[in-house]
């Protein structure tokens, strides 16, 4: 989409539109009866990552069946239902044009730009948009960051599905980039406790606010968890059966394994050293204890990062909040997992409002402008 001219004035409704109206247009269970059209055209995430590649610093992860235009087309879907937006057919004429404006309501890192330019088309195309900030830009409260321009209709069907994914895209990325700055030199890590549905939304907002993403799924990473080992036997047992797996089937992928005490460390370390293995890191999970004082012992933890010693990647998990991330940075781990940053986000708010002026009165009225 071609970005509009500026305009110094506050966001307005603009203009009747002669343009001859469109019938109902329909993609599958999802109805517009508005003058403007709905494309909705399915693309892997590997697809829109390339698309994107041109228009965006931090492309979305690369997936090979995610439809991310698909998930966009059900979020629009269940808002429409099947009559539409009932209450713009009866207020708002079909040739009516307007300008509306994403305002902050709050500090944060603003993510979901690229989404958002996504649904603005999906919508309707003749949409245009700009925008003064990118994805991962800091905004502060009361900044207008951005704008879109077209049929009034069009953008107030996409308005809330707009918000709903910018403001929770934003409120993981301004997490992970609180976390991530305090985990240094550790890396940032999310997890799969995702929203169902939003596995590569989730985690691209992580991206975004300055995190490394873990597995994306089942599929692209040997994650040797307490529940297989328990199953196989013992650390040892499940190591070899992932190896000979491995080898058969002529595979090449990462491999992580579960510990929970340092003798599992131990089992792990020696059974490396006696044999070829694929393994790539080893997990320390609750290896960090809460002290009744408020404090944090990680003894245990800094023990099982000396025992590895840089022969392999290790990822501290459990226990991890904004309180306990800087200390287990210290520890000398590679990875930190923090399952928080997508399944407790705050979602950032946000606006989107044709009247401006009015919205920020009222913004500053009730101190979130």
């Amino acid at each position: 989409m071609s970005a509009a001219p500026t305009s110094s004035s506050s966001p307005r409704v603009l203009s009747l539109r002669g343009a001859k109206t469109l019938p109902l247009v329909k993609s599958s269970s999802l109805h517009f009866p508005l003058k403007c059209k709905f494309v909705a055209k399915a693309m892997s995430a590997t697809g829109i990552a390339s698309e994107l590649a041109q228009s965006t610093a931090v492309k979305p992860p690369s997936h090979p069946t995610y439809d991310l235009k698909a998930v966009i087309a059900l979020a629009l879907s269940e808002d429409t239902g099947d009559q539409g937006d009932i209450t713009c057919l009866a207020t708002i004429p079909k040739e009516m044009d307007a300008e509306a404006t994403f305002i902050a309501k709050e500090n944060g890192v603003i993510a979901g730009i690229s989404l958002a330019e996504m649904i603005f088309d999906q919508v309707d195309s003749s949409l245009q948009v700009e925008w003064s900030q990118k994805d991962g830009d800091l905004v502060s409260k009361g900044m207008q960051f951005g704008k879109v321009y077209g049929c009034a209709r069009s953008i107030i069907v996409a308005e809330r599905v707009v918000l709903n994914f910018m403001q929770r895209m934003s409120g993981i990325a301004t997490l992970t980039k609180t976390m991530a700055e305090a985990a240094h030199p550790a890396c940032i890590l999310e997890t799969r406790k995702t929203a169902p549905g939003l596995r590569l939304v989730d985690k691209w907002a992580v991206l975004i606010g300055g995190g490394k993403n873990h597995r994306l799924g089942l599929f692209d990473m040997v994650m040797i968890k307490d529940n297989h080992i328990s199953v196989a036997g013992g650390v040892s047992n499940a190591l070899k059966s992932v190896d000979e797996f491995l080898s058969k089937n002529n595979l090449s992928v990462p491999v992580e394994v579960e510990t929970r005490t340092l003798e599992e460390v131990k089992e792990v370390l020696k059974y490396a050293s006696e044999n070829g293995t694929s393994l790539t890191r080893i997990m320390l999970d609750n290896m960090v204890v809460p002290l009744s004082n408020g404090g944090l012992d990680v003894s245990m933890l800094k023990d099982a990062v000396q025992l590895i010693n840089g022969r392999f990647e290790t990822e501290a998990s459990g226990n991890v909040t904004l309180e306990t991330v800087k200390k287990i940075g210290e520890t000398g781990v590679t990875y930190i997992s923090s399952g928080a940053l997508t399944h407790s986000v705050k979602a950032l708010d946000i606006s989107l409002k044709i009247d401006t002026e009015l919205a920020l009165q009222v913004g500053r009225r009730t101190n979130r402008a």
